[in-house]
């Protein structure tokens, strides 16, 4: 498999962006970081190793949010820094164009 998709720049997400799983309706967590190929989920609920999961999360717009739809594979978990929370990290494995032009945008070319 390859690993060219960590190569994509990640921008550290300072405000609270709540990420549900579209499938059960429930929220999963909080992105930490995010980038055009995957994200950091700060996870409050258990995440079955190498599943694949439908997310559905909205990105602040110039004061409108934007809701995303992306298609995930999980590919890794680590026990937290407390209360119960989990890093896991996902890898984008099918969004839409105008949910990645959106995405894009909401990452810009600066820095994180």
């Amino acid at each position: 498999m390859s690993k060219q998709y960590r190569r994509a720049k990640r921008k550290h997400v300072p405000e609270r962006i709540e990420v549900f799983d579209t499938m059960l309706d429930v929220p999963m967590g909080n992105i930490g970081n995010i980038s055009e190929t995957g994200m950091l989920l700060v996870a409050s609920t258990q995440v079955t190793d190498d599943a694949l999961y439908q997310l559905r999360f909205a990105l602040p717009n110039q004061g409108r949010p934007q809701e995303i739809e992306i298609g995930v594979h999980h590919i890794w978990s680590e026990a937290a820094n407390g209360n119960g929370q989990n890093w896991v990290g996902f890898r984008f494995i099918d969004i839409g164009s105008k949910d990645l032009d959106a995405l894009r945008a909401y990452i810009g070319p600066g820095d994180e």
